[in-house]
């Protein structure tokens, strides 16, 4: 008899203080597992986990009141089917998947939302920034000047999008190439970010840089290869190293004067050899681990934590949700979805 696949799951002390604090939830994702995790607090003011299924999801963006992810060959718009200050189950939103363009499988990274309203996705099986079409699988809309074509052959491992003022502004790859699969000759020093409106490269020389985010005029990031979190000194065209954080660094959302991190632990393959993260982890005395890491940018001091053991190994994304204490949500692996029927506000009748 096969056993369920177990998920162990532990926090530190102040972890749902601290949620309670900032009045948000945080959402999360593992595509290699394909789950979407929510987690909030019940009632008692304990942790809530609760978690849905979707083929590989990665790429995570608060909307509104929805959520974006990217699924294995599709982008999914969840919203919330609450009305405002109601519950289910003592829930106090239910993120419905109700839109979803299918793209095939691009390798779809990180997401955002414009001022526009318009969905921009890294497409890094085409090394690439693109968005969606009811007629295409996507439509590009950049790519780093040293691309000279579209193709799919993930030549640099683009992965992670920055916006300012509503825009694309930044973008973070892996290695300057334009083959196929090129990127993972420069993994230990190739990495850089480059501005999207000029081309021109803000930052280079970094290990497998992701997750870039601007807060204010301060642009951080995450150093995976090295297990590092940073932000980039414009003027001097350096990584500013602020935390040492003990896992392959994924995911990274800004709430006020705090870091949100997602932390994988280490695949044994050729990807994660080699890197300076494994030589700073012995050093140390520690192992990767998987979770999210709070970090106060004020100190560079891991304040809060969540561990996950057992079947989940990996994540990608993180976001919060302001304003919302315990979130759920709905996938298709039940038979929920069917029965979850609500009706939206008919148009105003026009004065005969």
């Amino acid at each position: 008899m096969t056993s369920e696949p177990r998920l162990e799951i532990l926090s530190s002390r102040g972890l749902p203080g601290w949620l309670a604090s900032q009045s948000l939830s945080l959402a999360f994702t593992t595509y290699q597992a394909g789950k979407l995790f929510l987690l909030g607090l019940q009632a008692d003011g304990r942790l809530s986990l609760f978690e849905r299924t979707f083929n590989r999801c990665m790429g995570l963006c608060a909307d509104g009141d929805g959520l974006w992810m990217s699924t294995l060959y599709q982008l999914w718009r969840l919203e919330n089917a609450l009305p405002e200050g109601a519950n289910q189950d003592g829930h106090d939103r239910l993120y419905v998947p109700r839109l979803s363009f299918t793209t095939g499988d691009l390798d779809v990274h990180d997401l955002a939302v414009t001022g526009a309203g318009q969905l921009v996705f890294v497409n890094t099986l085409f090394s690439c920034l693109a968005t969606t079409s009811p007629r295409a699988s996507f439509v590009p809309l950049w790519r780093p000047p040293f691309i000279s074509r579209l193709a799919a052959e993930d030549r640099c491992h683009l992965n992670g999008l920055a916006l300012a003022s509503g825009e694309p502004a930044y973008v973070t790859l892996v290695g300057r190439s334009d083959v196929a699969d090129g990127w993972r000759e420069h993994r230990r020093r190739g990495g850089c970010v480059l501005d999207v409106r000029s081309g021109e490269t803000v930052c280079e020389g970094l290990s497998m840089p992701h997750s870039p985010r601007l807060q204010g005029e301060r642009l951080w990031l995450l150093e995976a290869g090295t297990g590092q979190l940073g932000f980039i000194d414009a003027g001097r065209g350096s990584f500013e190293r602020v935390a040492f954080v003990p896992g392959y660094a994924r995911g990274l959302c800004i709430v006020d004067d705090y870091a949100v991190i997602g932390l994988s632990k280490l695949r044994r393959s050729r990807t994660f050899a080699d890197l300076e993260l494994g030589e700073q982890l012995a050093a140390r005395g520690a192992e990767p681990r998987c979770g999210l890491l709070v970090v106060d940018l004020r100190s560079g001091d891991a304040v809060h934590w969540l561990r996950l053991d057992g079947m989940v190994e990996e994540l990608y994304d993180v976001v919060a949700l302001p304003g919302v204490r315990r979130p759920m949500a709905l996938g298709f692996q039940t038979d929920e979805i069917q029965r979850m029927i609500t009706i939206g506000e008919p148009p105003a009748l026009k004065p005969a």
